[in-house]
């Protein structure tokens, strides 16, 4: 891993786990000077970070703010981000087509000047991370392949008759998986917020909040677009890497929690 401590304190930095770690922080001094102890207060934020979670991932979603994931090869879009069934070789041929994109991160403009709009570039059209899965023809596409047109990042190819700044819209849909998160953390808040008052260990649920916020991010972060470190032979992004920390922390927490139960 090159630099860690630099992408810690990078622009990108710790994402929402850096926000988490300060304001966990200052709750702790909060509820000391004010007598309240750190045993209440740890499991009754449990719930309302989850939840503070997936809303905050619908801000990343309906922004377009780059945390999709990888090109679902699966279906194709338009330079107006409709996106379509592909047929065998659409998406060889949309790469092919948008070939500065993906290997430069530049593309034309209004003006027929090339521009760079991403900085995921790859070495060839063949080392574009991509799956292919097509939904259940019931459901709507968009849960499966999104194009994020006119998306705050500008990221993408230029839409046609679209006269505002945000005029982009990527060449080929991903899976939006800031979408799964808004629905997989909200199923796990209301999971917590089930088992809430049948937890009487203290720690315990704040443990069990760990363990399941790393799980969903460890997952999600497999098919998302992201920097990777080299470590082992493995190749786990930062958000991995930090995902299986609050795993451990989490199952941690919920051993020695009731373990010194009688001590709590």
């Amino acid at each position: 891993m090159q630099d860690p401590i630099g992408r810690i304190f990078s622009q990108s930095g710790l994402t929402f786990y850096g926000g988490l770690i300060l304001a966990a922080a200052a709750i702790a001094w909060y509820g000391y000077k004010k007598g309240i102890k750190l045993r209440h207060l740890v499991d009754a934020t449990a719930p309302a970070l989850m939840i503070a979670y997936a809303v905050g991932r619908i801000g990343c979603q309906v922004s377009g703010d780059g945390d999709w994931g990888v090109y679902n090869s699966a279906y194709v879009s338009d330079a107006n981000g409709t996106v379509t069934v592909a047929a065998p070789g659409d998406f060889e041929k949309q790469l092919q087509k948008n070939a500065s994109y993906f290997t430069e991160g530049k593309v034309a403009d209004t003006a027929g000047t090339f521009v760079y709009v991403t900085d995921r570039v790859y070495p060839s059209i063949a080392a574009v991370p991509h799956i292919s899965f097509k939904g259940p023809g019931f459901l709507p596409t968009w849960l499966f392949a999104y194009s994020y047109p006119q998306n705050v990042n500008r990221d993408g190819i230029v839409m046609p008759g679209v006269a505002d700044e945000h005029n982009r819209v990527l060449p080929q849909p991903v899976f939006p998986t800031p979408l799964y998160e808004i629905i997989i953390c909200t199923l796990l808040f209301a999971f917590l917020w089930a088992i809430r008052k049948k937890i009487k260990t203290p720690y315990v649920l704040f443990g069990i909040y760990l363990t399941v916020n790393g799980m969903e991010r460890f997952l999600v972060e497999s098919i998302r677009v992201n920097k990777t470190y080299s470590i082992l032979g493995l190749n786990p992004s930062q958000a991995q890497i930090i995902a299986i920390m609050l795993i451990i922390t989490g199952l941690v927490t919920i051993v020695l929690a009731r373990k010194n139960a009688h001590r709590l």
